[in-house]
Parts: C-alpha cells; sequence; structure tokens
C-alpha cells in the first residue's frame, strides 16, 4: 500500500451533524438501527491516499445511493442512524490475509466507525434497543466492532437486537476468537449475527474475490435454516432490484432463490442470469453477485428485522 496520507489521522468528529448520513433529530420508533454502507469510493489514480476524505464528493454520493439501495430495506424496523467514515480503497483490501484486512481497516475505517457508534450510543440512542445493518467493507468493519467493541461494553451488546452482517464472511474462527458473540440459528433468536455471500453456481471455489478461501458462516436469508434445504423464488418475499437504466429500484418477485453450500460457506443463488447480473454488477466478476447481496433478499431482511426485533421487545 502507498503511505497513509496525514489527513487521514486521527478520528472524525461526530458531535458534527455533516458527518453523518442519517441523524434521526426526532426518532419516533422504540428501535434504531445503525447501518455501514459498503465500499463506494476508489481512488481515481495511484497518487491518491489509500483512504478518502470525510468529505470525498463521489464517496458522499455513493453513500447516499447505498442508503437508498441497501439500508431502506430495515427502515420498517427502527430508526436509521448512518455516519460516514473514512473508506480504504477497495484494492487495498482485497485479496488480503484475515489479519493483513483487519489491519488496515482498523487503521481509518473501522476507528471512524467505532467512534461513530460511540457517539450514537452516548448521545443519541437513550437505552433503546438497536440493529446494526452493513454491507461488504461496512460488513467488515462492523466486524470490528462487534470484535473489540462489544468486547468491552457488555451492557451495549445487551441491547443489540441483531448484527446484518452480509457481504463479507464471518468465519467459525472468527466466532471462536470472540466467545462473546453467537451467529443465528433461525428466523427469531435475538442477540445474533447474520451474515450470507451470494454467488452463482458456476463460480469455481476460491474465485469469488470477496470471500477468496474463508469459509463463512452461513444462513439463508428465505427460508433462515443453516443447513443445505434450498428456498426457491417463489417463496422470496422479493427483490429490490434496478430497472434497464440502473436509476430505479422496485420490487421484484419471484427472482431470486437461495440454497447454502456449506463446504464453502455461501448461498448460492441459481434462478438468476449470471451475464443479466454481470451487466450491471459494477465490474465484478461472472457469477460473483456481491454487489446485490442485500437486493436480492431485501424484503425477506426487512420482515426478519421487524420479527427480531418484535421478539427482542416482547
Amino acid at each position: 500500500m502507498n503511505q497513509m496520507n496525514i489527513e487521514n489521522t486521527g478520528v472524525t468528529d461526530y458531535s458534527n451533524p455533516r458527518h453523518w448520513l442519517s441523524l434521526p433529530v426526532h426518532p419516533s420508533k422504540p428501535i434504531d438501527v445503525f447501518y455501514v454502507y459498503p465500499t463506494v469510493w476508489k481512488k481515481v489514480n495511484p497518487a491518491e491516499p489509500d483512504y478518502c476524505s470525510i468529505y470525498h464528493a463521489s464517496m458522499l454520493q455513493g453513500a447516499a445511493l447505498a442508503f437508498n439501495h441497501q439500508a431502506t430495506a430495515f427502515e420498517t424496523a427502527g430508526n436509521i442512524y448512518a455516519p460516514f467514515y473514512r473508506q480504504a480503497d477497495g484494492a487495498c483490501t482485497l485479496p488480503l490475509t484475515e489479519d493483513q484486512r483487519w489491519e488496515v481497516l482498523r487503521k481509518v475505517p473501522a476507528a471512524d466507525v467505532m467512534a461513530a457508534f460511540d457517539y450514537y450510543i452516548r448521545h443519541c440512542n437513550n437505552g433503546r434497543p438497536y440493529i446494526i445493518a452493513g454491507h461488504s467493507q461496512g460488513a467488515s468493519v462492523i466486524m470490528l466492532l462487534l470484535s473489540e467493541y462489544m468486547a468491552t461494553h457488555p451492557d451495549v451488546y445487551s441491547r443489540m437486537i441483531a448484527a446484518y452482517v452480509i457481504g463479507y464472511p464471518v468465519t467459525a474462527e472468527f466466532m471462536d476468537a470472540n466467545k462473546h458473540l453467537r451467529f443465528a440459528e433461525g428466523p427469531d433468536d435475538t442477540g445474533v449475527i447474520i451474515s450470507y455471500n451470494t454467488q452463482s453456481p458456476n463460480v469455481v471455489p476460491g474465485t469469488n474475490i470477496v470471500v477468496a478461501n474463508n469459509i463463512g458462516l452461513v444462513i439463508n436469508p428465505i427460508n433462515w435454516k443453516r443447513d443445505e434445504t434450498p428456498a426457491q423464488a417463489t417463496e422470496s418475499l422479493g427483490s429490490y432490484m434496478p430497472d434497464s437504466t440502473l436509476a430505479c429500484f422496485g420490487k421484484v418477485l419471484d427472482f431470486a432463490d437461495a440454497r447454502i453450500d456449506l463446504a464453502h460457506g455461501v448461498i448460492i443463488c441459481s434462478s438468476v442470469s449470471d451475464t443479466a447480473i454481470y451487466a450491471i454488477s459494477g465490474g465484478l466478476d461472472l457469477g460473483v453477485y456481491h454487489i446485490y447481496d442485500i437486493n436480492f433478499y431485501y424484503f425477506n431482511l426487512r420482515e426478519n428485522a421487524v420479527n427480531r426485533s418484535n421478539k427482542f421487545l416482547q
């Protein structure tokens, strides 16, 4: 990696409202959602620093788009709080070993998100139960938050309804190293991690750049099982996908099925067209459905977040 630019040291000040993508002034729901967006910024040229500014125009724009396409899945469950954070360039995080990736993220992105979460807990949460949700780089940063912040703040962790850590593998090794955390076993349990990565059955094992050779723990986001029982697209509550212009998203029924591949720790979706998704996926390899991990199962995630919240409140 290039030398980290001096402007990227320190931590972003989250008492400044400009540093929040979403900061409800008068929260109306009894549940909160803390959302961390995926990688939405990348270097234009190699001379740029490896971490973007908190005011980088393309990052701010990309974060808003991601919020509209992903975070809204959780808006029926709670008040959504979402910080802006200084992202790492995607080329600096994939592919790396787990330890290398954590080090890259811990320096700046995770430092920002943990500061934002701590500010949220101290000044905004007011003791409400909450959901954490994030995708891709956001999911990786959430893993550090769960590992490090929650280990030293058990009172805060006790109010966590669930953490939707989607788009990066949560491995058995990670869970073994963090005994205070639990992975979901079904649709109703609380205080748990929900995670999966989506790909075509045609992807050669080990070639999905997002998961590489990491075998993640997985729960099926349609039938909420941990085994390889397939869920047909007709069982889904609906996907949230773009139209031909890629500008307008809407509900699509009978679109994405889901089957866990336990050996490789991924969700296999076989009901969509590899080439059609590749054409709108932003350059990821054929059959890698990473960009739409949340969108494929958007309305199932929405229903599940409300369900787990109700179970927690009961």
